[in-house]
């Protein structure tokens, strides 16, 4: 079904910790993985508004293992630091965040997710959000997976606008 800005929603799935959100976005997924892997551009297709702007010893590019930090606001101001703990060039990359005040690190086990498919129509980007690994999983399921579902067809909305524009 279109959606407009060239982009074509496909279901959205939930499992029970596991919450993604797909899209075909019409331009090529180095175009697209280009966006992802730049941290300065992440505040630019953030569905939530929470994050703010990257801080300036973020790397220009991620990589396996990259570690950048977002000033991030959700009610109150925070910072979080993600590591970068999965990457294929052009077709996934993934971060795991952890509060960069170092408190709770012991409960965090979260992963941000983006696969890159090529089809017919574009590409197929897939945004994931996986708790499964999380210590208070319990509590984020309940509280958090339907606010971050639709930040993540927010998200995929803006993410197409910034690429189609650019193609």
């Amino acid at each position: 079904m279109a959606n407009g800005a060239g982009g074509y929603f496909r279901k959205m799935t939930q499992q029970r910790d596991i919450v993604s959100s797909e899209r075909v976005i019409q331009a090529p997924a180095p175009l697209i993985f280009d966006v992802l892997a730049d941290p300065r551009r992440h505040p630019d297709f953030d569905g939530s508004g929470s994050v703010k702007k990257v801080r300036s010893d973020a790397p220009a590019r991620l990589s396996e293992g990259a570690t950048f930090a977002m000033e991030m606001k959700r009610g109150l101001p925070y910072g979080m630091i993600n590591t970068v703990v999965e990457f294929e060039e052009g077709r996934t990359i993934a971060w795991a965040p952890k509060l960069a005040s170092g408190r709770g690190a012991r409960f965090f086990g979260r992963i941000w997710r983006y696969e890159l498919e090529p089809v017919d129509e574009g590409t197929l980007v897939r945004e994931t959000w996986d708790i499964s690994h999380e210590s208070l999983r319990l509590l984020l399921r309940y509280v958090y997976s339907t606010r971050f579902r639709k930040d993540m067809v927010k998200s995929l909305r803006l993410l197409d606008g910034l690429v189609t524009h650019q193609s």
